[in-house]
């Protein structure tokens, strides 16, 4: 019999991943759903079928063998374990978590402390990809964590929640999160040079439909789709953000702190998080990272708008 499945968390990822999960797994019964906004999960579990409302992470958890987490930052986290291991009186026993949130490693190490000193066992699963591509099940999963426990969530990942996982069976756990850390970065280094890229254009007489037709030709993907959203205004327009800024944030955050407590530092995300600060001071809770835009066109003594 397959077993039951828990997931823990519906943002812009979670929601997509959760659907794929649902729709696609080999399931003996409907996959647990919990989300600290209870009407979310109920208007996601009407539309989506073999899915069930948990009222609560204690419920979701005591039902399930397998317990997937994906939330916005360490301290969200940090409660629902803490929470699980509270309302289980200590005892995880024969539970698998697989968390899916990008979080400083540190924060890593210490939910899996936690969840196998109560007993249970922990995977770290943080993904690469946008929400469009959680919804059609193109993610990137890297794994890490005890080689058999890794070995029973792999195949809820290629061809399900995922087009294909980056495997570091038998590896710490911090090593998952820390290559995702890092990976954002490259990220927000391609966002800001993009936002810059377009605003010389502009302000040279280039133009920026020359510019997209470059990054059509020579970087297609993520270059094309943030030049769109950039030049089409998105990056102001959205009533949510697609990538909030305090997400990306606290990315950089993480990221710096790597860097720093091995002697480093990363300018270039220094750089564009001071723009995701002035993007963040604009659009407020509206603010996506792609507002970097808007910061550099300010800088250029432009509107923030285009």
């Amino acid at each position: 019999m397959a077993p039951q499945i828990a997931w823990i968390g519906l943002g812009n990822m979670g929601r997509g991943m959760a659907k794929n999960l649902a729709a696609k797994a080999p399931l003996s019964s409907p996959v647990l759903i919990y989300n600290r906004t209870l009407s979310r999960t109920k208007s996601f579990a009407s539309q989506n079928p073999n899915t069930k409302v948990a009222s609560s992470v204690h419920e979701a958890v005591s039902a399930s063998d397998i317990i997937f987490t994906c939330v916005g930052d360490d301290a969200a986290i940090t409660e629902i374990i803490d929470t699980a291991i509270t309302a289980s009186a200590g005892n995880l026993t024969n539970k698998l978590f697989v968390d899916l949130s990008t979080v400083h490693p540190n924060t890593t190490v210490s939910i899996s402390d936690k969840i196998t000193g109560a007993g249970g066992r922990f995977v770290a699963s943080p993904v690469f990809g946008a929400p469009a591509m959680a919804e059609a099940g193109q993610v990137i999963c890297v794994l890490a964590g005890p080689a058999d426990a890794v070995a029973q969530v792999k195949p809820y990942t290629t061809g399900v929640i995922a087009k294909s996982f980056i495997d570091f069976s038998g590896h710490p756990v911090a090593k998952a999160s820390q290559l995702k850390v890092l990976g954002n970065t490259f990220v927000l280094g391609m966002v800001e040079s993009i936002a810059e890229g377009l605003v010389v254009a502009e302000k040279s007489g280039l133009g920026t439909d020359a510019l997209h037709q470059f990054f059509e030709a020579v970087f297609p993907g993520p270059y094309v789709a943030y030049s769109a959203r950039m030049r089409s205004g998105d990056y102001h327009k959205r009533p949510e953000p697609l990538f909030a800024v305090d997400l990306a944030r606290k990315d950089a955050r993480h990221a710096m702190d790597m860097a720093g407590r091995v002697g480093a530092r990363m300018k270039g995300v220094e750089l564009a998080d001071g723009c995701m600060a002035k993007a963040k001071e604009h659009m407020g809770e509206r603010g996506d990272v792609a507002g970097i835009y808007g910061a550099v066109r300010q800088e250029a003594g432009m509107e923030f708008e285009n």
